[in-house]
């Protein structure tokens, strides 16, 4: 970096092999969630998180895991809570995030996965979008009133790189936009 851009851009990171994907769907006024589930049913929206996820390890909070109620076929499965006795059968608990996220990193080098998948809450998300490589976002078409929310993208870190205009299909709800953020100065490896 110059000194002739001001600070304007931010230093080009190293080039990533396992990518930090977070994948969320964020109403237009930036609602995830309500009372422990999504505020919304898009059966279209899930056919397409499952054929981002499957094979990947998915990081998740607690409660984003009860709201499924199930570990996710396919993948691994990944739960961040700090209550040391929870177990939860073919699921991972991690007692952080960095210990969370250290353990999806190995299990998608043994399986030659390009990504980790951190699918929600709302906490994971405030705390993983600094850090991440990548945005999935699927923007609802409507402003349902709820208790957990996306935390702003920022324009200045952030480049829309894929857009798709989903219109709202028998078992929907809603309609959709399907986008792809990459951050600015970063050269990913898929």
């Amino acid at each position: 970096m110059s000194d002739s851009d001001g600070g304007q851009h931010a230093p080009r990171r190293q080039a990533v092999d396992v990518a930090l994907v977070l994948v969320a769907a964020v109403a237009d006024n930036g609602v995830i969630g309500r009372a422990g589930g999504l505020p919304w049913r898009l059966k279209s929206d899930m056919q397409h998180f499952r054929a981002l996820t499957i094979g990947k390890p998915v990081v998740m909070g607690r409660k984003t895991y009860q709201s499924i109620g199930r570990p996710l076929k396919d993948r691994t499965n990944i739960v961040v809570s700090r209550d040391p006795a929870l177990a939860i059968g073919h699921v991972i608990v991690a007692a952080t995030l960095d210990a969370a996220l250290t353990v999806a990193r190995g299990d998608a080098l043994r399986r030659g996965a390009n990504a980790i998948m951190v699918i929600g809450g709302g906490d994971l998300y405030a705390q993983t979008l600094e850090v991440a490589d990548r945005l999935e976002i699927t923007r609802v078409h409507a402003k349902p009133t709820g208790d957990a929310v996306f935390p702003p993208i920022a324009p200045a870190a952030w480049h829309e790189t894929a857009r798709s205009e989903i219109a709202a299909g028998a078992d929907d709800e809603a309609s959709f936009t399907i986008l792809t953020y990459e951050r600015i100065g970063i050269e990913t490896i898929y």
